[in-house]
């Protein structure tokens, strides 16, 4: 990853859209049980443009492709560099790290260890573990977030993974978080700068608190896992996006969003993908 900073501080709230999960294929036809995750995220795309623009940054948290080919991630750029906006992407369990950066040809779409925008600091971390769906905060990944962190005690900081810190109270989904929370808390807890973490990966909205530290995480653009599910299990809550404003002061405020319409049928009755 590269390191930046960018826009000092400037007192102002910072508007922040979620995009995760969106699982686009190579092939515009691709579908994910059942459903075109194009089509899918062609409708998130409308809803945000109608109601949430404008915006200062695109947080994509992972399992951005399926398939993990570069015309999948050309697709996938395509769709975000048409809001105007800077996005940061993080590496899921389905994405391939190294084609997702060699990908990118210097633009808007960045794949970056941190970045400040106004009186925010954006923290990102890789969780994933090659060629598993599990997550891991490496030694180095932890270090990096000790040194970002020390770097900007003055600023609110926002800290983005793709895997769940935290147990979900689904049995299966949770045999994919993080497997050292302990080591991640340890260092959250040294420094009150933090003032939220967010994640994809669950498909499902969550909304909670460590301490005085906002937990989040978001809908996917296109299928949802059932909440509170001992097992895999297809939710019927349609697609979404999280919007977040991050206000001068630390204070956040957000929300989740859904499109109304589900374009077209999700196979409820998958066990698995």
């Amino acid at each position: 990853m590269t390191t930046i900073a960018e826009h000092p501080k400037s007192g102002r709230v910072i508007k922040v859209l979620q995009i995760t999960d969106t699982h686009l294929f190579a092939n515009s036809s691709g579908c994910l049980l059942g459903l075109n995750t194009e089509q899918s995220l062609n409708a998130i795309t409308e809803e945000i443009r109608a109601n949430h623009l404008p915006a200062d940054i695109i947080l994509a948290t992972g399992d951005l492709v399926h398939d993990g080919t570069p015309a999948a991630y050309r697709r996938i750029f395509s769709h975000l560099e048409s809001f105007g906006l800077p996005v940061y992407c993080l590496p899921g369990n389905h994405d391939e790290a190294q084609t997702l950066q060699h990908t990118l040809n210097n633009g808007i779409i960045k794949y970056s260890e941190h970045a400040q925008h106004g009186d925010w600091h954006f923290i990102f971390l890789d969780s994933t573990i090659p060629d598993s769906e599990g997550a891991h905060l490496t030694q180095g990944t932890l270090e990096q977030l000790e040194t970002q962190l020390q770097a900007a005690p003055d600023s609110h900081t926002l800290v983005c993974l793709h895997h769940q810190p935290i147990a979900m109270g689904s049995r299966w989904l949770d045999t994919m978080a993080v497997d050292n929370p302990d080591a991640f808390f340890a260092i959250i807890d040294r420094h009150p700068q933090i003032r939220g973490i967010l994640w994809g990966h669950v498909h499902q909205e969550y909304d909670g608190m460590y301490e005085a530290i906002k937990l989040m995480s978001s809908p996917s653009t296109c299928i949802q896992f059932l909440p509170k599910s001992d097992d895999f299990a297809v939710d019927a809550a349609n697609p979404g996006y999280r919007w977040l404003n991050l206000y001068p002061d630390g204070r956040i405020e957000t929300g989740v969003e859904r499109i109304t319409t589900l374009p077209g049928r999700i196979d409820m009755a998958s066990n698995g993908y």
